[in-house]
């Protein structure tokens, strides 16, 4: 057996694996577009939860930002608030109801988050593509919190699961041909099954009933379903 002094840690590896791009004042690095959930406080006084990507700063010391696309309950809440809570989670469970559902809360933070960033937001940029309105938001973080430290897996279920719910929220968008966004949804049934547990299964089984992606497919196409 390995003798784990024999490995130390390496202090250049921040908790997601990854050397010397650590985002400062964020408990995660912000690489590339980084899934995660927000919370944001509307006006009935509950926390709307919505799938968002980060996007990593160009350079070191620029700020984290974010896209909403249309008039969702995010972009109000952002609008009206000028804040939020960015919680980053592996439950695909959460992170579906999140993206397909409306689900409230009466407070801000999910069970199954590991990390949270307490964030004051900015717009500072806007525009259309086709007729869908976008805005850019600067993401600013206040405080943050790290609930628990993970070794991190790789799961391809899981994969599939985070990027179905990326090609089922883009099945009514022009700018996206629906017969490859189905296409994809196809293959990420298919690699759930092979791939996914319990917990991806009943993700994409919510996804499947939320989004009712299955009912544009040709006759005879019949991928792997689940139980919810």
């Amino acid at each position: 057996m390995t003798n784990p002094s024999d490995h130390p840690v390496d202090p250049s590896i921040d908790g997601s694996g990854a050397h010397g791009d650590a985002t400062p004042d964020w408990p995660i690095a912000v690489r590339g577009v980084t899934e995660s959930v927000v919370a944001t406080l509307g006006p009935n006084e509950r926390w709307n939860m919505a799938a968002l990507g980060l996007h990593a700063p160009d350079q070191v010391g620029d700020p984290v930002t974010a896209r909403t696309w249309g008039r969702t309950r995010t972009w109000r809440n952002f609008n009206e608030r000028e804040s939020g809570v960015i919680q980053f989670t592996t439950d695909p469970v959460e992170f579906v109801d999140a993206a397909v559902t409306i689900r409230e809360a009466d407070t801000p933070v999910l069970p199954g988050a590991d990390a949270w960033v307490e964030i004051d937001v900015e717009a500072v940029g806007s525009g259309e593509q086709g007729d869908t309105p976008w805005v850019d938001w600067e993401l600013t973080p206040v405080d943050s919190t790290v609930r628990r430290q993970r070794v991190p897996t790789i799961n391809r279920g899981f994969g599939a699961v985070i990027d179905a719910t990326v090609a089922a929220s883009r099945l009514d968008v022009d700018a996206y041909p629906t017969d490859v966004l189905l296409d994809r949804l196809v293959y990420f049934a298919e690699t759930v099954e092979k791939c996914g547990g319990d917990d991806e299964r009943t993700a994409f089984a919510t996804l499947d009933t939320e989004t009712g992606w299955r009912d544009r497919l040709s006759a005879g196409r019949s991928p792997p379903q689940f139980d919810q």
